[in-house]
């Protein structure tokens, strides 16, 4: 999450609020059931999450409020995207689990797969795992484009927040979408501009109708924006190329 989206906080929203409260209230505005159990969970993961940083780089975002608000809630405002039912998901570029890790801990039910090329961060999210008890979890330290084949096109829904502009991020994450399944991109303000350069970069990929959402995300002034590519067709296999010429030449 870029400034200024940070700078959307409502000013006064919570006071000195805790994270269990702001979590249980926005929980609520967003209509996603949880228990107690959910909520100290989530006080584990920001409790490993400030550990780390203070260690690496992991995030901008620190404190009780901006982590409640900007990374858990930020993540769970797109959980009403996901179909019912069993679902496997991959997040591409997770970083330090998000919004993988926050949707798993929402829908326990997922079978949810992190991909970041950075093993440091990978780490970090299996000592989150562990520390946890998430089964049905795995943390691969690759680069999207270089993922081996037994990958691709075989996940029903792959996310991914703030990577890349779209018209790259799509090349590195329609090819992992089964045809069927769905690609939910988590944009900032830029998105509209993004979606419009990327029509034939989805009928190259094999994307089919694309659309942008916008979901609130309690306490915020502006919600999450959020492009919706559904996977029309089988991505032809000479996709993904080498991510120097996906960036040099974007579809």
């Amino acid at each position: 999450m870029n400034q200024n989206e940070k700078e959307n906080l409502i000013d006064g929203s919570s006071g000195g609020a805790r994270l269990e409260e702001i979590l249980s209230s926005g929980l609520t505005a967003l209509s996603i059931p949880f228990t107690d159990k959910t909520l100290q969970a989530f006080r584990q993961y920001y409790t490993l999450l400030e550990e780390k940083n203070r260690q690496m780089n992991l995030t901008a975002i620190n404190g009780e409020e901006e982590t409640a608000r900007l990374h858990f809630l930020d993540c769970a405002a797109i959980l009403s995207l996901l179909p019912s039912g069993d679902l496997s998901v991959l997040d591409v570029g997770s970083g330090a689990g998000f919004p993988g890790l926050v949707l798993k801990l929402l829908r326990p039910d997922l079978s949810l797969t992190l991909l970041d090329s950075q093993k440091k961060r990978v780490l970090f999210q299996e000592d989150v795992c562990d520390a946890l008890g998430l089964q049905d979890v795995s943390c691969l330290a690759l680069r999207a484009e270089e993922a081996p084949a037994v990958m691709r096109e075989s996940f029903d829904v792959v996310v991914s927040r703030a990577v890349a502009r779209l018209n790259i991020l799509s090349e590195l994450c329609l090819p992992f979408v089964r045809p069927g399944g769905l690609f939910l991109s988590m944009k900032g303000p830029a998105a509209a501009e993004e979606l419009k350069e990327c029509h034939r970069a989805f009928r190259l990929l094999g994307g089919g109708n694309a659309s942008l959402l916008s979901r609130p995300v309690p306490g915020l002034d502006a919600g999450r924006l959020v492009v919706r590519v559904e996977k029309a067709a089988p991505t032809p296999p000479k996709y993904p190329r080498r991510f120097s010429q996906i960036k040099k030449q974007p579809l």
